[in-house]
């Protein structure tokens, strides 16, 4: 039963109630005609005056307030409610679901002069499309029976309706998503309008909830849609969070684990399987039907209690390698991956995952939403889509007693298997079928007397590859649209322009051309050419569309065109539906700033595509003040594109506009904030402003035990140290969003050092991070020395001797020299001569001479010392004179680690230290004798001697 009809009941009065039962019982078994048909909507409709369709839905607003202005009939606003709704489902049934309406709705609802006429009819449609182009965004221009959807706006959007109707602003919303999925793409103003009334629902779900709470399904039905509206638009995380939400208002259980089992018909030993176990709340037997009805073996129940609906085809894979489903094993064993077997609920885990119970519809819907959110916020790998499909899978194989959740899960599961070579012709040849399904569904009409005949008003003309399945293999209206509106499944148009587009993944480049052209999608046309490397044809496309021909001439339709044919004539008037998207398509091709600018023009300055499209031509030649410029209008239009944010913030940090640019990545993280590059621009803007409003570039603050700080005032170094601390908090959700990025890393550690105290957690997080994605290619070039030489000065400045047992900072990085600097070093002195600092300080003076030792020769393996330059000799003498030093100091101490503790370090300390001196003397006598160098290691070797 529909939420909205169900709600009506529960909401009204009796004595209402009792005068529009009648038309409650025909919404619920799909009487749209008898209802759009009734004495009530004729005094709506029919006005031969409104013979324009320009003005027919204002004149359509007008007359419902007149009709509703007599208060004394209570029911009258919910007769018309329920007219309205009718009109929206019947737009469903016509373009989305199917069985194929038995009426002609412009005969219905359109006046006769206009109706009676196939041209008028068509003229009138056009200008009904017209009116639903928002922002410079077109609908469909082949989107039939319009007048359907143009009506249920106008009853919905009636003040009187809202008020007093309850379910009238759910009916709104449906109604207003729908009319945002016939445009090419998606609408600020109408994406605005919808979140408001999501807001207003949400309220009133949660207070209807909190008052009676056996009222789950309201509850979940809303989550549900609302899910699929963020998808829609984008907001994955969102959709995500109220699929799992719905999941735990209903009770719903399930669970994504590993079992063992066989995937190939070759296969002899059983594997870790991804699969779904799921059981609906209420499902005790293996047949569920869905109204609560008990049927027959082998039947599914429909929403009116009959037992006639199957499923639409399930086409097998058939592959020569793959089983057409898991072959499990006897005793299934969990794998800690995904989730373990031992851990599920006792519910899940005694269910056998190969004939697992039928779900409830709506936790089938759950489902395929939670599928279709982690398909769209996941990066495309294999992984993902491994993760994905057992949820279709699930609930394919489980079987649906609702025809159209089954044909929202095989078109998910379609989606999915186009991405492997062993399931891409099962996946393609899968849409084609449901692409032949909707079409045999929604192109025809079938008249009262039950005599076939064509609908001629609104029929997209197509053959189907498949046969048309017979009346008694399909479903009825009323089941196919019970959860339409949870699924949001796609319009007939939509579909078959997914398959095209398939097609061209797969290289059908003229089927893909076929459907287009016969659907009259011409910019998806052009686009597939130019992917093809045929701006050419593209070209004359779009021109085609927008121009005259050459000689001026106005062109029949239908009639062949000459390939000499260029299309050079005078603009078509009036332009069509499409004509900002056709622009901006010819302006992509030929790089023409004037087809971008004739977009905007023709638009009325509110196609915003036109103005990102320029923004993106002028940032790409580094104009970055017309880019600006361009965004910035854009963004008048539409305020929640958050790459137009993104794009105006990079050319304001080009034109050194910090405080403009924190502002556009302030909005565009508030719009995803999961954009790693965002947070990172937008700390590199925060660390550029400074107190005075002038840019700043940050350095590191110098981190040696004698540093002397910069003289500051309080509220200046306040303030710095603020926008440094934001900064950082924005680096590290950056990092964190975009774990594999050594650039964002360096900044988290250049950020981090410049705090006055550093935060040397940060920084040693930065630099292991750092190390472990750029040592394995660069080895100790990827350890910032500057950096490591502060955290072992902080290691050591925070207690005369370390204690291996405290958890902090000192002993990360302890581990973090021994685990991960030390197996780097190759010729670096300095690094080696922090190792022996740092093993010195925790009292191993073997260690830190072998240290020592490693850092001088690290110096004298360079060639070129002996001959080349004073300064190079200078460097190896004082490594020299430094040995010497460790070797008397460190020399006579007892071991107090590895082999031999308690035993001198080096005994024969002086020997070495001798030898070490006499071959730098050796090897640099005849290019370095009498120099300063050369006296301080002969000074040296008197002090070994004595």
């Amino acid at each position: 039963m529909d939420s909205i009809v169900e709600g009506l009941r529960r909401a009204i009065p009796d004595e209402v109630l009792t005068q529009i039962e009648a038309w409650l019982e025909r919404l619920e078994i799909g009487q749209y005609e008898q209802i759009l048909s009734s004495p009530e909507a004729r005094k709506l409709l029919f006005d031969e005056a409104d013979v324009d369709g320009s003005k027919w839905s204002d004149g359509l607003f007008e007359r419902l307030g007149a009709l509703l202005s007599d208060r004394s009939k209570p029911g009258v606003q919910t007769v018309y409610f329920c007219i309205g709704y009718a009109a929206l489902l019947a737009f469903l049934q016509s373009n989305v679901t199917g069985p194929p309406l038995p009426f002609s709705s412009a005969k219905l609802l359109v006046p006769v002069d206009v109706s009676s006429d196939r041209r008028r009819t068509q003229v009138f449609r056009q200008a009904l499309l017209a009116g639903l182009g928002v922002d410079g965004i077109a609908a469909y221009k082949l989107t039939p029976n319009v007048e359907l959807l143009c009506l249920a706006e106008v009853v919905f959007t009636n003040p009187a309706i809202l008020k007093n109707v309850p379910g009238a602003r759910l009916a709104k919303l449906r109604t207003a998503f729908m009319h945002q999925r016939l445009l090419s793409e998606p609408s600020s103003t109408l994406q605005t309008l919808l979140y408001e009334d999501l807001k207003l629902l949400a309220d009133d779900v949660t207070s209807a909830t909190s008052k009676d709470k056996s009222d789950g399904a309201l509850h979940s039905d809303f989550l549900l849609e609302r899910a699929t509206i963020h998808i829609h638009h984008g907001y994955d995380k969102l959709a995500l969070a109220d699929v799992q939400q719905a999941a735990e208002v209903r009770g719903f259980q399930f669970a994504l684990t590993g079992l063992l089992g066989k995937r190939t018909k070759f296969q002899e030993k059983e594997t870790s399987q991804l699969v779904v176990l799921a059981k609906s709340a209420d499902s005790s037997t293996t047949s569920q039907p869905s109204n609560g009805a008990e049927a027959a073996d082998g039947e599914q129940v429909n929403g009116n209690g009959t037992t006639d609906i199957k499923q639409p085809e399930n086409l097998d894979l058939n592959d020569d390698t793959l089983l057409e489903s898991i072959s499990f094993a006897a005793e299934p064993r969990g794998i800690p991956e995904i989730q373990a077997l031992s851990s599920l609920p006792a519910l899940l885990a005694s269910l056998d995952p190969a004939s697992q119970p039928q779900l409830d519809p709506l936790d089938s819907s759950i489902l395929l939403a939670l599928a279709s959110s982690i398909t769209n916020t996941s990066p495309n790998n294999g992984l993902t889509r491994e993760e994905t499909l057992p949820y279709a899978t699930r609930v394919l194989e489980g079987g649906s007693s609702n025809w159209q959740v089954y044909t929202q899960a095989l078109l998910v599961r379609s989606r999915i298997e186009g991405y492997k070579s062993r399931t891409v012709e099962r996946g393609l040849l899968q849409l084609q079928a449901l692409v032949d399904q909707v079409i045999a569904d929604t192109a025809d009409v079938t008249g009262k007397e039950g005599e076939h005949t064509a609908n001629r008003d609104d029929t997209i003309a197509a053959s189907t590859f498949l046969p048309k399945p017979k009346q008694s293999e399909s479903a009825p209206v009323t089941e196919r649209l019970r959860y339409i509106f949870q699924l949001a499944s796609p319009t007939r148009w939509d579909l078959e322009a997914e398959l095209a587009a398939r097609w061209v993944s797969m290289g059908g480049l003229r089927s893909a051309l076929e459907i287009y052209e016969r659907l009259e999608m011409w910019a998806e046309a052009a686009l597939c050419w130019a992917a093809t490397e045929r701006e050419d044809r593209a070209t004359k496309i779009v021109r085609r569309q927008l121009y005259l021909p050459t000689s001026g001439e106005a062109d029949v339709p239908g009639a062949e065109v000459e390939d000499e044919e260029t299309w050079e004539g005078s603009a078509r008037d009036p332009a069509p539906l499409d004509a900002p998207r056709l622009y901006c398509i010819l302006g992509d091709i030929d790089q023409s700033t004037e087809m971008f600018e004739k977009a905007w023009e023709v638009s009325g300055q509110r196609y915003a595509r036109a103005q990102r499209s320029l923004g993106r031509h002028y940032y790409s030649l580094r104009d970055y003040p017309k880019a600006a410029d361009a965004y910035t209008k854009s963004l008048k239009v539409n305020q929640l594109n958050q790459q137009s944010w993104f794009a105006l913030g990079c050319a304001q940090l080009e034109l050194e506009a910090y405080p403009k640019a924190v502002e556009s990545f302030s909005r565009c993280v508030q719009l995803d904030d999961t954009d790693a590059e965002a947070w990172s621009n937008l700390a590199a803007a925060l660390l550029r402003i400074d107190p005075d409003g002038s840019p700043t570039i940050p350095q590191p603050v110098a981190l040696d035990d004698d540093t002397e700080h910069p003289i500051s005032t309080p509220s200046m170094a306040s303030h710095i140290q603020k926008t440094h601390l934001d900064a950082l908090s924005a680096l590290k959700r950056a990092a964190k969003l975009k774990h594999d990025s050594p650039r964002i890393w360096d900044n988290v550690l250049t950020v981090a050092a410049s705090l006055d105290p550093p935060d040397y957690i940060s920084m040693l997080s930065a630099l292991q991070r750092i190390v472990a994605l750029r040592g394995p290619s660069e080895g100790e070039k990827a350890i910032d020395l500057p950096i490591l030489r502060a955290l072992v000065n902080n290691a050591i400045a925070s207690s005369m001797t370390y204690d291996p047992t405290a958890p902090g900072v000192v002993r990360m990085t302890v581990r973090f020299v021994d685990d991960a600097v030390v197996p780097l070093i190759t010729a670096s002195a300095p690094l080696w001569q922090l190792v022996a600092r740092l093993a010195l300080w925790r009292r191993r003076p073997g260690s830190a001479l072998e240290a020592e030792e490693k850092a001088w020769r690290a110096v004298t393996v360079q060639p070129g010392w002996e001959t080349e330059s004073e300064k190079r000799w200078d460097e190896v003498v004082e490594a020299t004179v430094r040995l010497c030093e460790a070797y008397e100091s460190l020399g006579p101490m007892e071991r107090t680690e590895g082999m031999g503790v308690g035993e001198v370090v080096a005994r024969d300390w002086k020997f070495k230290a001798r030898s070490a001196v006499k071959g730098v003397m050796r090897r640099g006598k005849d290019s370095w004798e009498g120099t300063e160098g050369w006296g301080r290691l002969e000074g040296v070797t008197e002090g070994l001697k004595s």
